[in-house]
């Protein structure tokens, strides 16, 4: 029997999510009244630098957990290269056999490997950035059985989802916020060097930078908390409440699991007491649901202070679980009968172990004190005596340490029989993907600003891609906007409607959620960067849903590039988006004329500028400060396989561009800052 299958809820009742970055943590979670709990191991998390499980203190602490009632839910979110694919499909067998309950997975390629493997839901991790409903439909097609819904999801959108989402919805309620898309930041991994895509993220938002109105942290944000809104998203009817926090502590864990815990069982929203407590436990300046609200101001800027330090209060140490797990006990010792000992819960489980029968008393009979105090002892497990049923023939005897001996036994039978019993024997053989050939050489572009096209461009390349909002006719390719909700569809649906009339052939989508809609609208498909494409699997994966052809992540060196192979393409130049932001950046930098202009930056405290461009729906994209640039490295391009290339032109005028394609043209050295493939 599964122990965490037996939680009773009504319909509406949603999970408490918590997370655990230590076993410690995980108690903490445990008293704190999780009902599922989020770990790591020690690789593929995306919080690699938080303690995480060994293996034996995930199967110890998986086996705690379901003692409790509470599900285990390993995250297995980070991106995956070639060569630890083996090794990933181990440590999933390894979850599966400790007991997990799901695997949180954020590659596509790794996640079908998985499903084909080993017999264990799948979570859509917000890493893989789903934010509607046409996103759900392919996740559930691929074996998810759950998405982590993006934070910027406003209130209508997440009520929209739920209400047609084929599979369930998982949705952050408290906790840190990245200022930019999950799954959509490069930013501390091309400047910094450490993937926040491989659990490694050096947190640049946090950081100060210049700007006009005098905010120097324009892309730190408050901590999001949705505790005010929690009878509102039962009601819309969404699966599980998630807090974040793998990096905290286990106090943290447990004092703010205990408030959402009071939140949902008594299905109201926070008051201000609670919202001053939540402030007590941790707080950047306070707490922001700007993006459920639909209000994305500057109100939603914070950072941890000097003040907010002092005023968050000092934590009750955590030490260990104090609530106990009700069991009922039945005690039976008749003469010339064996002994028996009887467990079971409120949920049927039950138990009998028997040992020897009692034998006649000499001089002093068992009482029922006796007996009573020795079969309730349970201090040293999770469990505490409901009551005890005591049958006791008269004039008979056994030895407390027998009748200690049979108790025990007892409790170790019930935890055996309510434990997972799985075996490697449920592993089915699997076959790996196999792409198909590259496609003929050939060179795409991404043009930020059509008007900036030079003339020798639609002689260089193969298909022109333009914004869709900005699309006049004048190339064969739109490229998507980043983040198309279900409340924007019809918008962008015009607009694709509108761009194939007037010629349009191609489409560039960088996510999985926009390609029914390009499919539909009859244009060809091929997947951007970021798609986050790490791994064979997963190029062979999009091949699969129909994309014409793929661009490798940005994150790769030449020897993953090259290793990936099938009909994938490289960036080999141009100034990467490493940010796309739900809030718009110009607003707190000065104002929107030159962010629509191109001619903003975001400069950091070394000097250090980043445009910032406009995107769709007043979004913002952040690119990288110099531009990636292999003109002169092409023979390396060619032995390694990489034919089909890609450029980006963010910033650059017509005639930057007309020089940057005549110095690829004779294979040019570059000249000033530039960044290259590994």
């Amino acid at each position: 029997m599964n122990p965490s299958a037996t939680i009773e809820r009504s319909e509406k009742q949603a999970e408490l999510l918590c997370p655990a970055g230590s076993p410690r943590a995980l108690a903490a979670a445990i008293e704190g009244g999780a009902d599922a709990i989020y770990v790591g191991g020690t690789a593929f998390n995306a919080r690699i630098n938080a303690k995480n499980f060994t293996p034996e203190e995930l199967r110890e602490g998986i086996a705690l957990a379901h003692a409790y009632g509470a599900k285990v839910y390993i995250a297995a979110n980070t991106l995956i290269h070639d060569k630890e694919l083996e090794a990933m499909l181990r440590a999933a067998e390894d979850a599966y056999l400790a007991g997990a309950d799901a695997l949180i997975v954020a590659d596509l390629g790794a996640a079908r490997l998985i499903r084909d493997r080993v017999p264990i839901p799948l979570h859509a991790s917000t890493q893989l950035s789903g934010h509607n409903v046409d996103a759900a439909r392919l996740l559930a097609e691929a074996g998810f059985s759950r998405m982590v819904c993006a934070r910027e999801m406003s209130r209508d959108d997440l009520r929209y989802f739920t209400a047609h989402s084929p599979i369930e919805a998982e949705v952050f309620v408290h906790g840190a916020l990245c200022v930019c898309h999950s799954g959509q930041c490069l930013f501390s991994s091309l400047v910094g060097g450490r993937s926040g895509n491989r659990g490694e993220c050096a947190q640049p938002c946090r950081l100060p930078f210049s700007a006009k109105k005098g905010v120097s942290y324009p892309l730190s944000l408050k901590d999001l908390s949705l505790a005010r809104h929690v009878p509102e998203l039962m009601d819309m009817g969404v699966a599980s409440f998630k807090i974040e926090g793998r990096m905290k502590s286990p106090e943290y864990v447990r004092d703010v699991a205990r408030i959402f815990r009071r939140l949902i069982d008594e299905r109201r929203g926070a008051d201000d007491r609670d919202m001053a407590e939540l402030a007590a436990v941790f707080s950047r300046g306070g707490f922001t649901d700007g993006y459920y609200q639909g209000r994305i101001s500057s109100s939603m800027l914070g950072r941890r202070t000097d003040e907010d330090k002092q005023s968050t209060r000092t934590l009750e140490s955590f030490d260990k679980i104090t609530k106990k797990i009700p069991l009922h006990l039945a005690v039976s010792l008749e003469a010339d009968r064996p002994a028996c000992f009887s467990v079971w819960d409120d949920h049927g489980s039950l138990v009998k172990q028997i040992a020897d029968p009692p034998q006649p008393a000499k001089t002093a009979p068992l009482t029922e004190e006796a007996v009573v105090k020795s079969f309730t002892k349970l201090g040293n497990t999770p469990y505490v005596a409901a009551d005890i049923q005591v049958t006791l023939d008269r004039d008979v005897m056994l030895p407390v340490s027998a009748m200690n001996a049979l108790r025990r036994a007892g409790i170790e039978a019930f935890q055996a029989a309510t434990a997972y019993s799985r075996s490697r024997e449920d592993f089915p053989p699997i076959e790996r993907c196999r792409p198909r050939k590259p496609g003929t050489p050939d060179a795409t572009a991404v043009f930020y600003r059509p008007t900036e096209i030079p003339k020798e461009a639609r002689e260089f390349f193969d298909v022109l891609y333009v914004p869709l909002a900005s699309y006049d006719g004048s190339t064969n390719g739109v490229l998507l906007p980043p983040v198309i909700f279900d409340s924007e569809r019809p918008q962008a649906e015009e607009l694709l409607r509108r761009a194939v009339s007037l010629g349009a052939k191609h489409a560039l989508i960088g996510n999985l959620g926009h390609l029914s809609m390009v499919i539909r609208g009859g244009l060809i498909p091929h997947g951007d960067f970021r798609l986050n494409v790490t791994n064979r699997e997963s190029a062979c994966r999009l091949e699969r849903l129909g994309l014409g052809d793929v661009i490798l992540s940005p994150e790769l060196s030449l020897p993953q590039l090259r290793d990936i192979g099938g009909d994938t393409r490289v960036t080999v130049y141009g100034r990467i988006p490493l940010m796309v932001t739900e809030k718009c950046v110009g607003k707190e930098l000065g104002d929107c004329g030159p962010c629509t202009g191109g001619k903003l930056k975001l400069t950091d405290r070394r000097g250090v500028s980043f445009p910032v461009l406009r995107e769709w729906q007043h979004r913002s994209l952040i690119a990288n400060s110099v531009p990636l640039y292999m003109a002169d490295r092409q023979k390396e391009l060619r032995k390694c396989g990489l034919l089909r290339q890609h450029f980006i032109f963010t910033t650059e005028t017509r005639g930057e561009i007309s020089h940057i394609l005549s110095s690829y043209r004779e294979n040019m050295p570059p000249s000033g800052d530039i960044r290259r493939i590994r």
